[in-house]
């Protein structure tokens, strides 16, 4: 295999194209094999190996500096940086993550879970190399889907305002995690089937170059013509608009096309564009009909392409959209939001059945958050179905937009808790923390997917703008037939009364807690059980019922310590003067990496044996402090 001999990309740079032809095939085939086991972003990666290969050829790497916007599309960029040994680790515990690591490789100078943060970087990284008289090239790879949030265009505005020699390579290939909506989306399409301007443009463009100094009529007049063909045949490209010089649209599988194009782009002393139409999961044919499903699928069956899942109860997400969907059919001002995600969130089966009341808005958290606050404003009851680790991109909006306002939106916080194999830029264990501190915003997460139901379908009736979390993965396994049980709102569900200690369970950890409730009574002890079910507002008169019942309370939650549900019981005590023993149990002060969930969760002992431990230890030492006294 020529994919064996290749230790870094230098050794590809002497390649004839007939090597590179097949040096894709190979890395094709690695990817789908690999992603069969382990999972992964197999589509978009697919769809780069052409691009992945024209740019390491080009480009002095890892001098000169290539960046990805997200780790989606870069497995192929993995492969070839010497990390084809270990590439069977892909997303696995101690392996290699889904996404760029800095310190997995030098090649790895940009990483990122979160799109359309490149542009920013990749400016950031060319303006130094200005100041401190460097010679490196910045390049960076942005896909179409992530050139439709905000920030990537306030990049673009900031290059073409200082002129900054770099190439952003607009990857296009209509997708994102779900097909591309939006005016931007169309445009692109616009560009793309416009290839005849672009060629001619390059003629034209070359003609110039070959004037002499002397012809400066000649060369106006020509220039007056590449502007009238330019406006004729594709009215103002927003690109050299902004202050770009536009290449394309290009094959992306081409490598034919790509090497020159890119080598040209790379010495232009100005900011340039290169614009390549690639197809997510080229290459591997269930990929390239079901792009959406093969975009980030678990283990599946590399001849058939059919995902090898096991039967499980409906997932928290499934719950969710079932539940809008229930409640949308009597509320007509019931709308959903999403930021591109209607399969992930799975909005897109409340967009079967209500297809006007659906909005996609693209990679653009902080434009959701805000068009929701207008919905609510006009009298709809918006509801913004978003992950964790994304709503963290709206944050001012929530607060300045939303919460400010006190208006009743209902934010979905889905993937709540610890996600796995995407890692630590997805895991959903920061969101009560910057949550709770936001003024009439009130947060709320059941033990179950019934509490789910119940929890949405009562914070549609709220007057005031609300978060319900739920966890990534499979419910318990509740019963949902029948209409949805009412909740009485802010109230904590205390289920077990202990004298000894009481544990008070925020979210699905409450079954944890049911299990480490039975080993310390194995132990002869008193053990309380409290399913919080809110952290604002929160069942201050529980908890102090509870502080009266038991000599010891501990918090349990799957969430950082810092600022979480926790945090808030010891304010509450403190304020109030409780003189009950509190210990709070959750995640650490730190990223999380990729991994099984559980294993994290013995790791920190947040599982049963772990929490059971600590437990018993610290009710026998208080019981011993208490003995000396």
């Amino acid at each position: 295999m020529l994919l064996e001999s290749i230790g870094s990309p230098k050794d590809l740079r002497n390649f004839s194209m007939t090597q590179l032809h097949r040096l894709a095939g190979e890395l094709r085939q690695s990817i789908i094999e690999t992603t069969s086991r382990t999972g992964g972003h197999i589509g978009a990666s697919l769809g780069t190996v052409e691009l992945t290969l024209a740019l390491h050829k080009v480009y002095d790497t890892p001098y000169d500096k290539l960046l990805w916007d997200i780790g989606h599309q870069a497995y192929a960029h993995k492969l070839i940086t010497g990390r084809l040994e270990e590439f069977s680790s892909l997303r696995q515990l101690g392996g290699l993550s889904g996404f760029l690591k800095r310190r997995e490789s030098e090649y790895d100078v940009w990483e990122a879970g979160h799109a359309s943060t490149s542009l920013s970087a990749a400016l950031g990284m060319a303006a130094a190399r200005d100041l401190t008289h460097a010679s490196y090239r910045v390049v960076a790879v942005i896909g179409d889907g992530a050139l439709t949030a905000g920030m990537a265009w306030e990049a673009l505005n900031q290059i073409g305002h200082l002129r900054t020699p770099m190439v952003v390579v607009v990857n296009d290939n209509s997708m994102s995690i779900a097909p591309n909506v939006g005016a931007f989306s169309r445009y692109l399409t616009d560009l793309r089937s416009a290839p005849a301007y672009s060629r001619l443009k390059q003629e034209v463009e070359g003609l110039l170059e070959g004037i002499p100094v002397f012809g400066n009529q000649i060369k106006r007049s020509v220039e007056r013509l590449k502007d009238l063909v330019h406006y004729a045949m594709l009215a103002g490209n927003v690109f050299e608009e902004l202050g770009f010089r536009y290449f394309g649209p290009l094959d992306g599988h081409s490598l034919d096309d790509l090497i020159p194009v890119l080598a040209n782009a790379r010495d232009v002393a100005e900011p340039v564009i290169v614009h390549v139409i690639t197809q997510k999961g080229k290459g591997y044919r269930p990929a390239e009909e079901h792009p959406g499903e093969f975009h980030g699928p678990g283990p599946f069956d590399v001849a058939s392409g059919h995902f090898i899942k096991k039967i499980e109860p409906p997932s928290y997400s499934q719950v969710f959209s079932q539940t809008l969907i229930e409640v949308g059919r009597v509320r007509p001002e019931v709308v959903a939001i999403t930021a591109a995600m209607p399969d992930g969130t799975k909005l897109d089966k409340f967009g079967e059945v209500f297809p006007d009341r659906l909005f996609d808005v693209g990679i653009a958290e902080q434009h959701a958050a805000t068009f929701a606050a207008g919905l609510a404003l006009a009298g709809m009851r918006p509801v913004f179905a978003v992950y964790s680790t994304f709503i963290q991109r709206a944050y001012d909006q929530v607060i300045h937009d939303v919460c400010h306002q006190d208006l009743p939106v209902v934010f979905g916080v889905d993937r709540a808790g610890l996600v796995g194999a995407d890692g630590a830029t997805h895991q959903g264990i920061f969101d009560i923390s910057f949550l709770r501190t936001v003024p009439n915003l009130e947060i709320a997460m059941g033990k179950d997917e019934g509490e789910l139901r119940s929890l949405v379908a009562e914070a549609l009736n709220r007057p005031h703008p609300v978060a319900i979390r739920y966890p990534r993965g499979f419910g318990q396994g509740i019963d949902l037939s029948g209409p949805i049980p009412p909740i009485a709102w802010g109230e904590a569900e205390w289920t077990h009364r202990g004298e000894d200690i009481t544990l008070i369970a925020f979210g699905p950890i409450y079954y944890t807690g049911l299990a480490v409730r039975k080993m310390l009574m194995a132990h002869n002890l008193s053990v309380g059980l409290v399913n919080a079910r809110f952290v604002k507002p929160l069942d201050t008169a529980t908890l102090e019922k509870v502080a009266e019942s038991t000599r010891a309370i501990m918090t349990i939650e799957e969430h950082v310590l810092a600022g979480g549900f926790g945090s808030a019981v010891n304010e509450w005590a403190n304020r109030e003067g409780i003189a009950t023993p509190i210990r709070n149990e959750g995640l650490p002060d730190e990223f999380i990496d990729h991994g099984p969930v559980n294993y994290f969760l013995n790791l920190y002992e947040l599982d049963a044996q772990g929490l059971s431990r600590k437990a018993l230890a610290w009710v026998e030492a208080l019981k011993s402090l208490s003995s000396e006294r």
